[in-house]
């Protein structure tokens, strides 16, 4: 099976990443409504989307001149941040605000430039721990209804990227500011002391 058909065919797939093995799909209606039933997951939780760098995410999100500052001064894969979209995408990708991560597991990298951008959610049930293979998350996975191909890859594991809101999809209109949504291989604090050092 070539994998790069199956995912542009807009089947799901696993891939590995620097921590966990990710579902992927491409960013369609019908791609989504299969990855959501998959994963029994909320629609009110929005997934993000995986891409080869930022000149890939350029084609889907704004790129504000302070985002690859601050890529730069952390551990490449280690942040996921939510953007302003560049056309309104499907509710579960964020609308208009859509997070993206730029890969760095040489196996994605890859593939997605080879299929161009695909969610990048935890390949496991919602609410159940990820496991590490990802031929085996995605065997776990997979049901007669909705098969789950795989690309080969264990994955290390470990806190999951800190996801953070940029000031160009927030709220503030007397300041700029961004917002941690969700901590991981970054603090918090490491984060805001970041850009306090920019304003």
């Amino acid at each position: 099976m070539d994998i790069v058909r199956w995912a542009l065919s807009g089947n799901c797939l696993v891939y590995p990443t620097s921590t966990l093995p990710a579902l992927g799909c491409i960013p369609t209606t019908k791609s989504l409504d299969d990855l959501y039933r998959i994963k029994k997951r909320s629609v009110m939780s929005p997934v993000s989307l995986g891409v080869t760098d930022l000149s890939q995410a350029s084609e889907i999100v704004e790129i504000p001149d302070d985002v690859p500052d601050i890529l730069e001064s952390f551990p490449e894969g280690s942040l996921t941040i939510v953007l302003k979209a560049i056309e309104k995408m499907d509710e579960r990708l964020g609308g208009f605000q859509v997070a993206v991560r730029v890969v760095t597991h040489p196996v994605a990298k890859e593939l997605l430039g080879k299929t161009g951008p695909l969610t990048a959610t935890s390949a496991n049930l919602s609410g159940e721990e990820p496991m590490l293979d990802c031929l085996s998350a995605a065997e776990n996975l997979s049901t007669p209804e909705f098969p789950i191909e795989a690309l080969e890859g264990f994955c290390e594991g470990g806190l999951p990227s800190t996801l953070i809101a940029w000031h160009t999809v927030c709220d503030t209109p007397e300041s700029m500011e961004i917002d941690v949504i969700r901590e991981g291989k970054v603090s918090s604090e490491d984060v805001y002391s970041w850009w306090r050092k920019r304003i």
